[in-house]
């Protein structure tokens, strides 16, 4: 049985495996990108990736619904690696060749590429296999649905996926991080995100009388202000609390009190005990704003995901894996994301680490996440499957 982990291990373990199924995977993301599929209906998806791994002579186990899992190499798990797998309702507008034949629907975060890294990992890691067994398992996750709160993690968990698993890595795309170099952080790298949904009623009536009322509009501002103000001093400043609301609705005439109206907004939190602290708070923060104005209120708290916090051990064993594949200059700190990511969700179960992928040219146009004209430099594909394949054949050592 080779050894792929020893401490001298040569630079650049993966490339000569990588490079003879590049070109296929370059072209297999390209197809997915043309295909792209919202959350829990990524069934072209799944089934792309179950024929090319029963192809590979792999044996995929499908999920509920949509997404997979397939286990490469044999004996006990040494890590897990997860991808996602959904796109978003965003119209594209990259003027690609290959862009979105779905009209509504792209890959404008990236899954797309994260989908193929770990394809492509399976592959890497099955033919290495079979050359002389790898001593291990590694097994990969290809999860549906983390556009939607709650998300694909909270299912595929519930499934078993991480039966047996030690440790979970996985990484996401970076718009900000030039290609040839990863992102990392010990700690949260995300942040908590919930969705918040207030409806408010009461008697409505005309503006020059409006202590005849309940004066609903008034009460919606008073929330819009008050309920973020209050928990940034009920809870320690240091997490982070962020409510930020991006709907507010209510009456249709200039001198009529509405008798009801509608605000939404998002809560993120840097820390995951702040985040369990700020949502015990909300309901009682709304209720008491909303008091003096006797109006009803209507609220619904949707949890989404924790903050997601790397291990220092999973962030190390990426960390020296980027150094060999790509080189000593590689791996760069970055910044904590308010973003959310249901990631999290397997990182409350046991240890790992998420990995920032840069893609963005050198020198070329800097893009956003979430954004319909995102353009994905196709070089980073390679480098993340060489960085997360050179990571699982590391985390072999720690058996």
């Amino acid at each position: 049985m080779r050894n792929y982990t020893t401490e001298a291990e040569p630079t650049a373990l993966v490339a000569p495996w990588l490079e003879p199924l590049l070109p296929e995977l370059i072209d297999f993301r390209r197809d997915l990108h043309a295909h792209p599929e919202l959350s829990f209906k990524e069934f072209r998806t799944t089934d792309k990736l179950a024929e090319r791994l029963e192809a590979a002579g792999l044996s995929p186990r499908r999920l509920e619904g949509t997404g997979l899992t397939v286990d490469v190499g044999e004996g006990p798990v040494a890590t897990a690696l997860r991808g996602d797998i959904d796109a978003l309702p965003i119209i594209e507008e990259t003027g690609l060749p290959f862009a979105s034949k779905n009209h509504g629907v792209t890959h404008a975060c990236g899954h797309d590429v994260h989908t193929t890294t770990m394809l492509g990992i399976a592959l890497v890691l099955h033919r290495m296999h079979l050359e002389e067994p790898l001593g291990a398992t590694i097994r990969i996750i290809f999860q549906p649905a983390e556009e939607t709160m709650p998300g694909g993690a909270h299912s595929c968990i519930e499934q078993g996926v991480l039966e047996g698993v030690p440790r979970i890595l996985a990484l996401h795309c970076d718009p900000r991080i030039e290609v040839g170099k990863i992102g990392t952080r010990i700690g949260a790298i995300t942040s908590a995100s919930d969705t918040i949904r207030i409806e408010l009623s009461g008697r409505g009536g005309h503006t020059s009388r409006p202590h005849l009322t309940e004066e609903l509009v008034f009460a919606l501002a008073q929330i819009a202000v008050n309920v973020p103000a209050v928990l940034s001093r009920r809870v320690d400043v240091r997490s982070g609390v962020s409510v930020v609301w991006g709907q507010i609705s209510a009456g249709s005439a200039p001198n009529a009190i509405p008798g009801t109206g509608y605000m939404a907004g998002t809560m993120r939190c840097l820390d995951r005990d702040a985040w369990h602290e700020a949502g015990e708070l909300l309901d009682e923060v709304v209720h008491q704003v909303a008091a003096p104005y006797g109006v009803d209120v209507k609220l619904e708290h949707t949890r989404g995901v924790p903050p997601v916090v790397n291990s220092e051990h999973e962030t190390a064993i990426i960390e020296a894996s980027a150094r060999a594949e790509i080189g000593e200059n590689a791996v760069v700190l970055t910044p904590q994301s308010m973003g959310g990511e249901d990631f999290a969700w397997f990182l409350a179960e046991l240890p790992g680490a998420m990995m920032r992928l840069g893609t963005k040219t050198p020198g070329g146009e800097e893009y956003d996440l979430h954004r319909g004209d995102y353009i994905v430099d196709e070089r980073a594909l390679g480098l993340g499957i060489r960085v997360l394949t050179a990571a699982a054949l590391r985390t072999i050592r720690d058996l």
